[in-house]
């Protein structure tokens, strides 16, 4: 069944219940809206200069608020009560997408709209140090991948009016041995998105995010008088900008897996090229599907490479499984290139294969146990990706499918 495609629209009003914070909400969307057109003419300069060094002392701050839980090495600790944090995201994910989509146009609740699902062939590299040599990257080979390049959610508005990050979705075809999830059979399913930390540390957090995101007004998550997150907020904006092209901007799985027994790591994905492709129109309105174009554009060019790296954990307290917004230092633990996707010349912007995307279901626990999900937020994604992918795919009359990347498309 094809699916129609929603079009962009802008984010909704706030619905606060307050006239007053549904004024500050809107007002500060529309001054980062604003930001947005003037950013790319001074972002090269700050990331160069001040990034680096801000990024650093906002984990400092983050890191004197935490005790030391004493952990070992890929060590978890459940959270009391976690289930019922998952439960209330799950029951706002459905009650947003309820007043956000009709019945055959359900969209996932994150990482929204699609900038394009691409082929591709990740291939793992060779003479691999021996500690990483595990799972996937035990030995060199090529995967087949159908890679999904995406925007924010729970909206799909113009690209210049998003808050300003990316993320990819990577599905590895034929990998062997058995799943963690029995829906899928030889998938290996990656996550990254362009910020090097998640947007809450834990599924505490992530409930109260997902409560004000219904309201339309997620910036009372980040200030507010009991539970503020004013550190996240500030980590978030260091990285959050005016993107060039889905293909230039560093990807970060931001949550634990493991390599292997006994041995976490956190993934990241770099683009090869320094080049940034020129957003048109700024400081007036660029296309509202520019970032797609700038696909496009490439690859019509050219092939594209992107680098995966790998970084251990070396520090249980400093690189934590348990606390997502935790950056994890290069400094404890380098990243290190342990395999390329390659994204061949292509088309691929039809309507029959941007449909496709969304039939895809994606979850870290499509994975063999040797990269099994880590952490309090890993943990949530099972059970939370499957409920809502299970919602989309009932409201839009599309069963499960497992691809092969034999599809073709016109």
């Amino acid at each position: 069944m094809t699916v129609e495609l929603n079009p962009d629209r802008p984010i909704p009003k706030a619905n606060t219940g307050s006239a007053l914070l549904n004024w500050l909400n809107d007002t500060s969307i529309s001054l980062v809206h604003l930001e947005r057109r003037f950013d790319p003419f001074v972002r090269p300069a700050f990331d160069a200069i001040l990034r680096g060094p801000l990024t650093r002392l906002a984990t400092a701050l983050i890191n004197m608020s935490r005790p030391n839980e004493g952990l070992g090495i890929a060590e978890e600790k459940p959270l009391p009560g976690e289930e019922a944090f998952v439960d209330s995201i799950i029951n706002s994910f459905q009650e947003q997408s309820k007043l956000l989509w009709k019945p055959g146009r359900y969209e996932r609740g994150g990482n929204t709209k699609t900038h394009g699902i691409v082929r591709a062939e990740f291939i793992v590299h060779d003479n691999l140090p021996s500690e990483l040599r595990h799972g996937i990257f035990a030995e060199p080979k090529t995967y087949r991948a159908w890679v999904r390049f995406s925007g924010p959610g729970p909206y799909i508005t113009s690209d210049i009016d998003d808050v300003g990050f990316m993320s990819i979705s990577i599905k590895l075809m034929g990998v062997p041995g058995s799943k963690l999830m029995e829906d899928e059979k030889f998938t290996q399913d990656m996550f990254g998105v362009s910020t090097p930390t998640f947007v809450t540390p834990d599924v505490i957090a992530n409930a109260q995010l997902q409560v004000e995101s219904v309201k339309n007004a997620s910036i009372f998550y980040f200030l507010n008088l009991h539970r503020h997150h004013v550190l996240d907020l500030i980590m978030q904006s260091l990285w959050i900008k005016t993107q060039s092209s889905p293909f230039e901007a560093p990807y970060f799985s931001c949550v634990p897996y493991l390599l292997g027994e006994g041995q976490a790591m956190q993934y990241s994905v770099w683009p090869k090229t320094k080049r940034r492709t020129h957003i048109p129109s700024l400081p007036f309105r660029p296309p509202d599907d520019y970032l797609r174009d700038a696909m496009i554009a490439s690859l019509m060019q050219e092939d594209v490479e992107l680098d995966i790296r790998l970084q251990l954990q070396t520090d249980p307290h400093l690189m934590p499984i348990e606390n997502s917004a935790v950056y994890w230092p290069e400094k404890l633990s380098p990243r290190v290139s342990a395999a390329t996707l390659r994204i061949p010349k292509q088309t691929f912007a039809s309507p029959a294969q941007l449909d496709f995307a969304r039939q895809l279901t994606y979850n870290p626990w499509h994975c063999i146990a040797e990269h099994r999900p880590l952490g309090n937020q890993s943990r949530a994604r099972r059970r939370m990706y499957q409920t809502l992918a299970n919602l989309r795919q009932t409201m839009n009359a599309t069963p499960h499918y497992e691809p092969t990347g034999d599809e073709v498309f016109e």
